[in-house]
């Protein structure tokens, strides 16, 4: 049955500032996904550890990540969204301090790991604003606190390369820990603690059950270029995640309480938004993966551009901010048109992005319009995924309906790092003693991401239309 309007009238004042609080909440908790990725080269030498075992410092936030939004989301709604989202940024600032205070790679690792587990951060402030906001105001909110995921990621990349050249590289996780710590505050003072519950028991057995199965799945999807794709750790292990999912599914479907409510999301509007969040999520990041490389690539392959990690980074960074630049454009769809167009919307400006970049790739400013078409395009889709969500579900469900499709993401994001890095490696050119992805291999990244666009799209297609009858507060 159709959800009712998610939105109460609310007597009490809501602050303005509400809004960029959780913004900047959002653009710190994103600066973790790449504030390490500058380091990566020279982290062997750093921490004294092979190049192999300090991967583990971006695959621990990979996993933490992906294991704690949805247990977050449950959490937030049972015992408050904003105590919840205190706690996460609470993580970002204690892994900061971990990871600022290493000087070997077992604590950098447990650092980073407490920092991945900062991302729920993003789905609670969404959650948050639903219930706080009045209903005329929540898309041009929500709009921007998606947004914040596309700028803290592109910001990231030039904002931590620079730090670093200038800096010790300790000096990054102390400008983490510092914006933690200032979001933190900012939450304290300005954000108000949302008065709607889901009370009873948290399902432990299922968040251990859901755990074991995302690591199961994320390890080898992010080792299986090193491990082998045929080797049997990793076929034991997806293996493993598929039976895992099979009995937390069963599980589940039993409890009064689940962490997860998979019949909510069993509903079509539901279902078919996180099927095209993952697609999404698979496009959008190959642009993180494959630009860079490009960019960067040595002059002397006849197509590479020769540039450093902070050119690279300044070059993509536009990108974010055309994200945030069209908050208001994407709200103004979704108010007019509905999330389902906005969704829509920004499938196929991805696809376009990804097209001009497979026939237009001979200048810098070439990579950089496809770079901010595809910002614009990942704007509006990530900013019409919680809508959709929010739309579909009951209030008390909504922090964790939310956490759910923001998994969803990560596993199209960990699908596309091994899929384009099995087609990176594959197809190279030798310079030298150096070996770099050829053009092909590129082309053919930007082809793949442009058919992962055009599933997105399909599937959108699938999400049915909003119910023109109103709705009243409390049916499900």
């Amino acid at each position: 049955m159709a959800v009712d309007s998610p939105i109460p009238t609310r007597e009490r004042p809501v602050p303005r500032a509400i809004v960029p609080v959780l913004a900047l909440c959002g653009i710190g908790v994103a600066l973790m996904q790449t504030l390490i990725v500058p380091l990566l080269p020279q982290l062997p030498v750093l921490v004294d550890a092979t190049p192999e075992n300090t991967s583990w410092a971006v695959t621990a936030t990979l996993l933490a990540g992906a294991v704690i939004t949805p247990i977050s989301g449950r959490l937030g709604d049972m015992f408050g969204k904003r105590r919840m989202l205190i706690v996460s940024l609470g993580m970002m600032v204690l892994g900061s301090a971990v990871c600022a205070l290493s000087t070997t790679l077992v604590p950098l690792v447990v650092g980073r790991t407490l920092q991945g587990a900062a991302v729920g951060a993003i789905p609670l402030g969404i959650a948050i604003l639903r219930d706080e906001l009045p209903p005329r105001k929540i898309p041009g909110a929500m709009a921007t606190l998606s947004a914040t995921l596309g700028v803290g990621g592109a910001i990231g990349l030039p904002f931590a390369a620079f730090v670093a050249q200038l800096t010790n590289w300790h000096m990054l996780f102390v400008v983490s820990g510092i914006i933690g710590v200032i979001g933190i505050a900012a939450v304290l003072y300005f954000v108000p603690e949302s008065p709607q519950r889901n009370p009873g028991r948290f399902d432990f057995v299922g968040a251990i059950l859901l755990s074991i199965a995302l690591v199961l799945l994320l390890l080898p999807v992010s080792k299986g270029n090193a491990w082998g794709w045929t080797s049997p750790s990793t076929i034991g292990m997806l293996v493993g995640a598929a039976v895992v999912f099979l009995g937390w599914g069963v599980y589940e479907l039993r409890r009064p309480r689940p962490l997860v409510d998979l019949r909510i999301s069993a509903r079509r509007p539901v279902l078919m938004t996180n099927l095209a969040s993952i697609a999404l999520g698979f496009a959008m990041y190959s642009n993180v993966l494959a630009f860079p490389q490009l960019l960067m690539a040595p002059t002397e392959t006849g197509y590479g551009f020769g540039l450093s990690m902070v050119g690279a980074g300044l070059v993509l960074a536009p990108s974010g901010f055309v994200m945030m630049a069209l908050s208001p454009v994407s709200a103004r769809i979704t108010r007019q048109f509905g999330p389902r167009a906005t969704l829509a919307c920004g499938a196929a400006t991805v696809g376009i992005g990804y097209l001009v970049a497979y026939v237009l790739y001979t200048e810098i400013w070439h990579l950089l319009v496809a770079a901010m078409i595809i910002g614009a395009g990942v704007g509006l889709s990530y900013a019409a995924m919680p809508a959709l969500i929010m739309a579909a579900v009951p209030l008390h469900e909504s922090a964790a309906a939310n956490s759910l499709n923001t998994l969803m993401r990560s596993i199209g994001t960990s699908s596309a790092a091994a899929v384009i890095g099995v087609v990176l490696a594959a197809m190279t050119t030798r310079i030298g003693d150096a070996v770099v992805p050829s053009l092909d291999g590129f082309r053919i990244t930007f082809l793949i991401a442009v058919v992962a666009a055009v599933v997105s799209l399909a599937i959108t297609a699938l999400i049915p239309r909003p119910s023109p009858a109103p709705r009243r507060l409390g049916n499900n």
